[in-house]
């Protein structure tokens, strides 16, 4: 297939043949300003396949092709989060024609309900942003007031954790992602307020490394102005253990129209932390991996320890309750604590 890659209507590169020609690399997705490669590119765009109900919408859908990369070209590549698309060469396409502006298989995406299945099948459409909803959990995008807010299955634990990471990070005075408890979800409103921003993942210039140093130095080379959100972003990771931080899950905002980096996209995706996975043994943090790795990157600059916040018994247990949900808050209190205290501050 050949096509253009746009940024809402400009041309900002084409492939055409198994070329890649740049066209206007200020907005040029950063990934493929950094490799050129479209292929890869499509795939990261793509809804998880492992995902059950990833694979009833296809069905429902009647994709043809089930491949990453024919998953997102059915929906033009469009995602909720930021202004890239695919339009094919001599096509009259907009932006507009492309965006997203209804959630009609939401339901199917979040629960695999067998009447949202048939109600999919039974669609005129096939056009949904679930196509392009990437991560492993079952999600969906559901709007509300022309406001897209993204619905994450959660256990009563996973949903606590995230609450409470939201809820200590606002306290703190941290850049964080809105959320709110649902009805066996976790909701958390679309940070870029329906593409007016770009959110670019830190995969896009960072690949699958993870070492905090290496993230660090990146971003700082970057957007300077961003390396403070970053460690603050780690070190809530460190305190509540949070072991799944990686390089889709945070990542830049840029500027929709000029391709500027404006800031580190605000902290999300902390349902893996705490409790989620069942209360912590190791509640001395003994030999604690996250502390580890969080203390060599204040070692690596010493400057950086002016993001690290005051932590308290006090502060932690009103984050607690504000959550208003029944948990050990003992257990939860001292593990953290514990943890901020073999923090090098």
């Amino acid at each position: 297939m050949n096509f253009y890659i746009m940024s809402k209507d400009i041309k900002v590169a084409k492939w055409q043949n198994n070329n890649f020609e740049i066209i206007n690399e200020k907005l040029l997705p950063l990934y493929l300003k950094n490799t050129s490669n479209v292929e890869k590119w499509l795939e990261t765009r793509a809804i998880d396949s492992h995902r059950a109900n990833s694979r009833l919408l296809k069905k429902a859908l009647r994709l043809a092709e089930k491949d990453d990369a024919s998953t997102v070209l059915s929906v033009n590549a469009a995602t909720i989060t930021d202004n890239y698309w695919i339009k094919p060469i001599d096509s009259d396409l907009t932006y507009q024609d492309v965006r997203f502006n209804n959630d009609y298989f939401a339901n199917l995406a979040l629960t695999g309900n067998y009447d949202s299945f048939n109600k999919a099948y039974n669609s005129k459409t096939s056009i949904t942003p679930e196509l392009t909803n990437i991560g492993s959990f079952e999600k969906c995008w559901k709007l509300k007031n022309g406001q897209w807010w993204m619905h994450k299955k959660a256990t009563h634990d996973e949903m606590f954790s995230e609450l409470f990471v939201y809820k200590l990070g606002v306290q703190l005075g941290f850049n964080m992602a809105e959320y709110e408890r649902g009805n066996g979800v976790i909701k958390t409103k679309d940070f870029t307020d329906n593409a007016r921003v770009n959110f670019e993942p830190a995969f896009n210039f960072l690949g699958d490394d993870e070492d905090y140093i290496k993230a660090a130095r990146m971003i700082k080379s970057i957007c300077p102005d961003a390396v403070g959100d970053y460690v603050r972003m780690i070190f809530l990771d460190t305190v509540c253990g949070n072991p799944d931080r990686h390089t889709f899950n945070f990542g830049i905002l840029r500027d929709a129209d000029s391709g500027d980096v404006l800031e580190l996209a605000p902290n999300f995706d902390n349902n893996m932390a705490l409790i989620s996975r069942g209360y912590p043994k190791n509640i001395t943090r003994k030999n604690d991996l996250l502390i580890k790795l969080f203390n060599e990157l204040i070692d690596y600059d010493i400057s950086l320890k002016q993001y690290i916040p005051t932590l308290s018994e006090d502060l932690i247990k009103n984050v607690i309750k504000s959550v208003g949900m029944r948990v050990k808050s003992d257990i939860i209190v001292e593990f953290i604590m514990n943890g901020y205290n073999m923090i090098r501050k």
